[in-house]
């Protein structure tokens, strides 16, 4: 199943008092697995950014001037999230203003059926403690260093991490792999081997069998062959 695991960056908290989109970061996943597949923008808000803001994502109002605007690269991240559920960490805040922000260019919002919320995935699983990126990539071993300040395709990327462990798909994932390799090297205890109801007609002859025995007896008292040669 393909899954569009995303984040974004923003001037403020509420889109309805003026807050804009900065940063949409997008992985792809299948199977609950990173395709390398991924969509990052920045978006130029066309407002200044607020220092509280800045502080969080180090996004400024000169770096921002020169990106596109949203309705610029619109239909290249609506084209790249397809129909996929969205997986999304408090979806209602990034999803609120990614709706705002197509409602400015008359596209139609992202319907919240879409959505996957791993904040309320970690609350359900981890009920009475706090479910911050951070928190959660400290909880399942998940190397976030390089998270000094906040960024949408970093995010996303640790998320990405993060929503196997939530929905325990790294467990299912080490178990299939597990009983693959027990079947390859023929230790499972679980899944005989199959066996043929009539076996297959040899392919070699009685003349090169007794040809074969012949030289085994070259070879000294206990060759190593003489344990796969039956009657030896």
């Amino acid at each position: 199943m393909r899954e569009i695991v995303l984040d974004t960056e923003t001037t403020g908290l509420d889109p309805l008092r003026g807050d804009r989109l900065v940063e949409i970061g997008c992985i792809e996943i299948f199977n609950r697995m990173p395709t390398g597949q991924v969509f990052h923008r920045y978006i130029n808000p066309e407002r200044d950014m607020p220092a509280e803001a800045f502080a969080v994502h180090g996004l400024s109002t000169e770096f921002l001037a020169t990106k596109p605007l949203f309705h610029e690269i619109v239909e290249e991240f609506l084209t790249f999230i397809g129909d996929a559920p969205l997986v999304i960490h408090n979806a209602s805040f990034d999803v609120g203003f990614i709706n705002a922000e197509l409602d400015r260019v008359r596209w139609a919002p992202i319907p919240r059926e879409r959505l996957v919320d791993t904040l309320l995935l970690a609350r359900r699983k981890h009920p009475g403690v706090s479910n911050r990126l951070d928190d959660l990539c400290s909880r399942y071993a998940i190397d976030n260093s390089r998270r000094t300040k906040h960024g949408a395709l970093l995010d996303a990327e640790l998320l990405a991490e993060v929503y196997v462990d939530l929905v325990g798909a790294r467990q299912s994932q080490l178990i299939l792999t597990q009983e693959s390799a027990e079947i390859r090297v023929g230790t499972s205890t679980d899944m005989p081997r199959r066996q043929r109801d009539v076996p297959l007609a040899p392919r070699i002859s009685e003349a090169e069998r007794e040809a074969h025995r012949a030289f085994i007896a070259t070879l000294g008292d206990k060759p190593l062959w003489t344990d796969f040669l039956p009657g030896t």
